[in-house]
């Protein structure tokens, strides 16, 4: 049987109802299986959703839904990508604080690519795909006010240098950095302009529907 750690809310104004459901959640699980219990948990979810219930509305902690036991290892180095991630905040953090010491107010959204880092870090250390030979590359729409550690992974990258670290949000001279994604302002570098906030995620969602369309017609191959 899998134990159900369940902590029992303040409010619960009737506890022997309580725990009847819970026993027999707990019976299905002994008898049925998890999956007879998740299907039912999703059956109860999916009507109270009908009955104008909002299940997911309640605070809970963060859940994995592939438990422990059938997680693989991690494709990665994970001490080394620590370090790169370590770096690249670094490197993002110090552009923009010498740009605003220089001129006082560029901005930059530090807090932005500082708390989403590791989801960067994991998408182009082991997801985001480069075009090569025939094969297009995979169409990625960054968060905007997260460029600056963009900007600092290419640079560690060797893919743009510190003179134009120097330059950021300052490119009218044409050795800076834009301040947010755009391919007009750098051609070889972003893929779609993100801003204003909330452009990024519909023309993400577009482009999507765009790339079904191409493929059921046989016009392109996009299923990669």
């Amino acid at each position: 049987m899998i134990p159900l750690d369940v902590s029992r809310p303040s409010d619960d104004t009737d506890p022997a109802e309580t725990a009847e459901w819970l026993d027999a959640l707990r019976g299905v699980i002994a008898t049925a299986g998890p999956e007879r219990a998740r299907f039912l948990l999703r059956s109860l979810e999916d009507d109270a959703g009908r009955m104008g219930l909002d299940p997911s509305s309640a605070p809970a902690a963060y859940r994995n839904t592939i438990p422990v036991s059938r997680q693989g290892p991690y494709p990665g180095d994970v001490a080394m990508e620590k370090r790169i991630a370590s770096l690249v905040r670094w490197n993002a953090l110090a552009m923009v604080v010498r740009a605003n010491a220089a001129y006082g107010d560029l901005g930059g959204h530090i807090a932005s690519y500082a708390s989403a880092a590791e989801i960067f870090e994991v998408g182009f250390n082991h997801f985001f795909r480069a075009s090569y030979d025939e094969r297009p590359g995979d169409l990625v729409f960054f968060q905007p006010h997260s460029a600056p550690g963009v900007y600092a992974r290419a640079f560690l990258e060797g893919r743009i240098d510190e003179s134009k670290l120097a330059n950021f949000r300052r490119e009218l001279g044409g050795n800076g950095l834009s301040s947010y994604p755009h391919p007009w302002l750098m051609p070889d570098f972003w893929q779609y302009p993100t801003v204003s906030m909330g452009l990024g995620p519909m023309n993400a969602i577009y482009q999507a529907q765009f790339n079904k369309y191409l493929m059921n017609r046989g016009i392109k191959d996009t299923s990669q």
